[in-house]
């Protein structure tokens, strides 16, 4: 009874701590601060870096001394046989196969030198062969422009890390924004369905009085009923929006997110109509830096076409030792083991490679004038972008101003109709009228808001504006 007691205490000691592990309370700047250390795509992004750190080292350590070690034993099942003249030995009809043997036939030769040749084996059954090979690239200018192309694909990782490090910081704007917007949402409409609901209960209660006619009362219910579905349908998507924000995180998709900002408070920090006044510095831009190294990597591979015609020089230094056996006793002592060494430098001169490599020169000669016309292309495309990026912004911020005052205007005339219509003046039609005007402005109001933070993110893309 003590046991089951205590274990009870302690999940109940454990719960909040279980339940603290498994949320996150985030203002929009720490979600922003917490996707660039956290996201999939930033953390894509730095193993990009690393592996492009490592490709610099593997292209740096061509050039460098290399040692090589080999050890080849061989055992030969059948030894190969190689013919002699058989005037050398005077005997055509034996195969010599030790010393004592050619002194044997030495001793018997004919009076008349024999014809033909005789099998003989050279060699021992057994050998193993042991040696090292230091080598050395001393000159090739493939190898040099490899360095630098090299370099140049470590700067473009860098460069896409950055760039990915904007675009996580929009998504989680757009992400979080989409969060505060289905929460604002779910709060009109559930003020909408309270006065809906009091209005269809008062119709109802007055029709059955028979001081109004079914039609009214039925109306009402046709925009409770409607009101209601988008109310949850809203709640469905509010689930959907947190999971696309936890994503853009880089945390599960079942993590309780708790949000500090409101949609008034973002929009407050949002509107700054000192921002469409700024300047586009080109060639600061991420996608222009981007477009410049893609320009200096066909520049790059130009120079790797051309020093292919340049001779490459290379040294080596061998040294093994050999040793021969009928058995395998190469690990006694009494086993000889034959040294060698051997120094040796190549010089590979290219000289006609029926223009092949013209071709290829001349191919890449043309891929770095189109990488120019594209530079060039997205120098002007930078701009126009960032132009229309704050004629965006500007519109973004003058229609939330007119849905604001819009909604004030709406629940005015809403709301004179409904008691034009509780006291007899109009008909249901006009309070329908009123009320979906009402909702369609809610609607706008939110949506301008939610415009508002995602075409100022935007605008701070095109401008190029460093991340805080």
């Amino acid at each position: 009874m003590k046991k089951t007691l205590l274990a009870i205490l302690l999940l109940i000691f454990l719960q909040p701590i279980i339940a603290q592990e498994n949320s996150m309370q985030l203002s929009l700047e720490e979600a922003i601060n917490y996707a660039l250390e956290n996201s999939y795509n930033t953390k894509v992004a730095r193993n990009d870096i690393e592996a492009a750190n490592k490709k610099v080292w593997e292209t740096t350590a061509t050039g460098l001394p290399q040692i090589n070690g080999k050890v080849e034993y061989q055992n030969f099942l059948k030894q190969p046989v190689s013919l002699l003249p058989a005037a050398a030995f005077d005997n055509t009809s034996s195969t010599i196969n030790t010393v004592e043997e050619y002194f044997n036939l030495q001793a018997n030769k004919p009076a008349v030198a024999p014809e033909g040749f005789i099998p003989v084996v050279f060699g021992t059954k057994q050998n193993i062969n042991a040696s090292v090979t230091l080598s050395q690239l001393l000159f090739d200018g493939s190898y040099l422009v490899g360095l630098q192309a090299s370099k140049t694909y470590l700067k473009i990782s860098e460069q896409a890390k950055q760039k990915t490090e904007i675009l996580t910081k929009e998504a989680v704007i757009n992400a979080y924004g989409n969060v505060l917007v289905t929460e604002k949402s779910i709060t009109i409409l559930e003020e909408n369905i309270k006065i809906l609901q009091k209005n269809f209960n008062d119709a109802k209660k007055i029709f059955e009085n028979g001081l109004n006619e079914e039609e009214d009362v039925e109306q009402l219910e046709i925009t409770l009923s409607t009101v209601k579905n988008e109310l949850n349908n809203i709640k469905r998507m509010k689930e959907i929006a947190y999971q696309m924000l936890n994503l853009s995180l880089g945390t599960n998709i079942k993590t309780t997110l708790i949000l500090t900002d409101s949609l008034d408070s973002l929009i407050d920090n949002n509107i700054s109509l000192e921002l469409i006044s700024e300047n586009l510095d080109v060639e600061n831009h991420i996608d222009f830096k981007i477009s410049e190294n893609e320009r200096e990597s066909k520049r790059l591979m130009l120079k790797l076409e051309k020093s292919k015609a340049l001779p490459s020089i290379s040294a080596f230094v061998n040294y093994g030792s050999q040793a021969f056996s009928d058995t395998f006793s190469f690990f006694e002592n009494n086993q000889n083991w034959f040294d060698s060494s051997l120094f040796g430098v190549s010089l590979n001169v290219p000289i006609f490679s029926s223009f092949g490599r013209k071709t290829k020169t001349a191919q890449a000669k043309i891929a770095l004038e189109s990488a120019d016309l594209r530079l060039e292309e997205t120098k002007q495309r930078l701009s126009l972008l960032a132009e229309k990026a704050k004629s965006e912004y500007q519109f973004s911020i003058e229609k939330y101003l007119t849905a604001k005052k819009n909604v004030t205007l709406a629940k005015r005339i809403e709301k004179k109709q409904r008691i034009k219509f509780f006291e007899g003046i109009s008909s249901s039609f006009d309070l329908l009228q009123a009320q979906n005007q009402l909702y369609t402005q809610q609607q706008n109001y939110i949506q301008s808001m939610l415009g508002v933070i995602a075409n100022k993110a935007a605008l701070e893309n095109a401008l190029n504006t460093s991340i805080k």
